[in-house]
């Protein structure tokens, strides 16, 4: 019988009840016991649902109350020194330390968990790192579901995985010869994963769809050779996604593994090699159900790549699975009745119905089509509608996409030039202070939005205190003394999902939220048709911002790769035709800003580097519309108007010359949390525009003093002229609450008027 199976669920909560008790846990409103028991419930429900599915092989130690790397970083006991770890089983303060900081020692690094919008905590290594079991967490939760009589197959992620995305703490070392050292935890958690009585364990490998090096290859087959005898009667699935395995196809396929995991969805050529290369012995678990996107699976299309692997295979040989784990997908269709029509609703698939697409597969395989035929013929005819419907094409948009030429990608006159006119026009100092874009979310924010939405408020009333919190805004940056103010965005829910509403093919969720890191949750707006702007979305707000004062205010817009990347996506046209779309809708916001009186507008890009592809070999077609996109957003302004763009959480020193093309007047980045790490790419790459290196980590409520904000500018000016230098936080305020943002942004306006003293400038 070939097996359904899955490789992760989200662990967030149908109703982000996760995030609630995590932040109340923070806030001190919620003791452990009570944070516990949510987690308890949340995990119980998943296993309860994908075993009444008709799922056999049902993930646990997928849940995390911060991230699956945080929390292998705790299996092994990997605790950097400042958190003054002792030894022996780690506690929650010192996880949730690592994961966010507090008022003593900074948070670690955090970045993008491959392609995708999902972050993970970097691990930090020492050379000569000790590794010592520090949780139990795999054996528990195995005991937890096997109590509930569900019979789970654990996740760990891969040593080497692991290894390759860690940081060795001297900045050059290889991590890879600590491998020696961490294999005997991996060995001690699979005896007793294997005493506790599980059967099948998994784990993710997905570095195997990357570009790696022949040492990196090497490693492992002796690494695997030790987990694969460090409990015999345990059978390991090495689950491998994002992309297909290309030239790691045969060390995949020579590891003492009993089965492989492939993506079939990123990488569907690959299965025809896997077939005839497969040893004897070992099973393939088909990634055939997209495991990142909400458009359902063309179910006649996924059982032919199955029964094309059970014909050379045999069913005892297959598993039928997602892509990858169901992490990256919203929870549950159903509670999207009253939001989305019928229609919309029967071309999408979260994470519970795709977990039924998976059983309904497996049923059509092991019991015959006849047995799911009802929704076989139900599947087809959604294919159907979404192919034909009028919903989604915009012959206006098609042709106008098809009008661009080189002219409107590309300012008008170069920076330099460019630069000369923004100072006049702008009258800025040296190290200009700004911020990124939001200022806190707060509750009274929430609660009139939610209002308004009840329609328990009428517009005018709503409109009345959002311009109350605006000028509140702008009152405290000219008091803190900001030298380009923003408006503060109190009326925006999301920096993606905000423009997605008010443009047209677009639609929005009610509870179509994924998790981004910790407990931060976005919720994606999703892409099912050309998209276009039918009018202006952020000019009233910014020309009545800019209004209240005599200093420049920044337009704020969200870029096109970003709208792109933290979408869900169109699949029926290349992304690049959707995003050159969106280009163009967002290019009529820049000129409409423009015309209205605003100088200085900021387009968002922290998404540009999540896009590249895995494979450094497919980037150029990559970075090329990419570039283009931003700069046919951007170009059509005069050359006094100033461009900013931002971009946070992202390794993007190996990109840093396509950066540049993008020939932003200012670029925002993070760099705090790596303590200007990020600005080793400057020592090479000549950046020529202007740069504000993040000089403090606003995802902790740590406070950042004065002199440590001076040290990183001090650092970034080793590589970058002063002239070049903004001064401005990480990324957007908008999780921070007021006393944290008006002690923080104090001490790096302070830090800036002391640069310019130091420098009599």
């Amino acid at each position: 019988m070939a097996i359904a199976t899955n490789l992760g669920f989200p662990r967030i909560g149908a109703n982000r009840e996760l995030k609630r008790a995590v932040e109340a846990f923070w806030a001190g409103k919620l003791d452990e016991a009570a944070l516990q028991q949510t987690a308890s419930e949340i995990r119980r429900e998943n296993w309860l649902f994908a075993q009444a599915a008709g799922i056999q092989h049902i993930p646990s130690n997928d849940f995390s109350f911060y991230d699956q790397i945080l929390d292998t970083t705790a299996l092994v006991g990997a605790v950097p020194a400042r958190y003054e770890h002792s030894g022996g089983m780690l506690n929650s303060a010192t996880y949730f330390a690592m994961a966010r900081g507090n008022t003593s020692v900074p948070a670690m690094e955090m970045t993008k968990w491959f392609d995708t919008n999902y972050h993970y905590i970097v691990p930090e290594l020492e050379p000569d790192q000790i590794f010592a079991l520090s949780s139990t967490k795999p054996i528990d939760e195995f005991l937890e579901a096997k109590a509930l009589g569900v019979h789970t197959r654990p996740v760990l992620v891969g040593p080497v995985t692991y290894l390759l995305l860690a940081k060795s703490t001297d900045g050059h070392s290889s991590t890879l010869p600590l491998l020696e050292r961490l294999l005997p935890v991996y060995e001690e958690v699979l005896q007793q994963l294997a005493a506790a009585g599980a059967d099948w364990v998994q784990i993710d490998e997905p570095m195997l769809a990357m570009t790696l090096s022949d040492e990196e290859r090497r490693v492992f087959g002796p690494a695997y050779a030790k987990l694969a005898a460090a409990a015999p009667s345990l059978k390991l699935l090495l689950a491998t996604y994002f992309g297909d395995l290309r030239e790691n196809r045969d060390t995949a396929l020579a590891l003492p593994v009993a089965g492989l995991h492939v993506d079939l969805v990123r990488g569907a050529g690959q299965l025809e090699q896997l077939l005839t290369k497969l040893s004897s012995g070992m099973a393939l678990s088909l990634g055939v159900v997209d495991g990142r996107n909400i458009w359902k699976t063309n179910l006649d299309g996924a059982l032919a790549t199955v029964e094309t692997a059970i014909a050379a295979l045999g069913t005892d040989r297959v598993l039928i699975a997602p892509s990858c784990s169901l992490l990256h997908s919203p929870v549950d269709l159903a509670i999207e009745e009253t939001t989305l029509d019928a229609e919309m609703r029967s071309w999408m698939a979260f994470a519970r119905q795709k977990v039924s697409e998976i059983a309904t597969l497996s049923s059509a395989v092991n019991a015959g089509r006849a047995s799911v035929q009802a929704a076989l013929a139900k599947n087809t005819k959604a294919m159907e509608s979404r192919r034909t419907s009028p919903r989604i094409h915009n012959p206006k948009v098609k042709e106008r996409l098809a009008a661009v030429d080189d002219s409107m990608l590309r300012r008008k006159s170069a920076f330099h030039s460019r630069r000369q006119l923004q100072q006049q026009a702008l009258h800025l100092p040296a190290f200009p202070t700004t911020t990124i874009g939001s200022f806190p979310q707060t509750t009274e924010i929430r609660k009139a939005r939610a209002s308004f939405r009840r329609k328990e408020v009428t517009p005018e009333q709503y409109q009345q205190f959002l311009r109350e919190e605006i000028a509140r805004v702008v009152r405290f940056q000219e008091q803190v003394g900001l030298d380009v103010l923003v408006h503060g965005e109190p009326e925006r829910n999301d920096m993606v999902e905000y423009f997605g509403e008010q443009m047209e093919g677009y639609v929005s969720t009610k509870n179509g939220w994924v998790q981004s890191y910790g407990s931060r949750a976005v919720k994606p707006p999703i892409i099912f048709g050309d998209v276009n702007r039918p009018t202006p979305m952020t000019v009233e707000w910014a020309t009545y911002a800019q209004s209240l004062t005599d200093r420049p205010l920044k337009g704020m817009l969200t870029g096109p790769v970003t709208m792109l990347q933290w979408s869900f996506v169109r699949d029926d046209q290349p992304r690049s035709d959707t995003c050159y779309q969106l280009a163009l809708a967002i290019r009529d916001e820049v000129v409409d800003l423009e015309a209205a009186g605003i100088r200085v507008i900021q387009i968002d890009e922290p998404a540009i580097r999540e896009g590249l592809p895995l494979r450094r070999e497919d980037w150029a077609v990559y970075l090329k519309w990419a570039v283009e996109s931003f700069r046919l957003t951007s170009s059509g302004v005069t050359d006094t108007t100033q461009i900013h763009t931002h971009m946070c959480y992202s390794e993007f020193n190996d990109m840093i010359a396509s950066i540049g093309a993008m020939d932003a007047d200012v670029i925002s980045i993070e760099s705090s949390r790596s303590r200007m790490e990020l600005l080793e790419a400057f020592v090479q790459y000549k950046y020529p525009n202007e740069i504000g290196p993040g000089v403090y980590d606003i995802h902790s409520p740590r406070v950042a003093a004065t002199q440590e904000m001076k040290g990183l500018l001090a650092k970034a000016m080793h590589v970058l002229s002063p002239d070049q230098l903004w001064v401005n936080p990480d990324c957007g305020l908008k999780t921070r609450n007021w006393p944290e943002v008006e002690e923080s942004l104090a001490h790096m306006v302070e830090a800036a008027r002391e640069l310019r003293q130091a420098a009599k400038v």
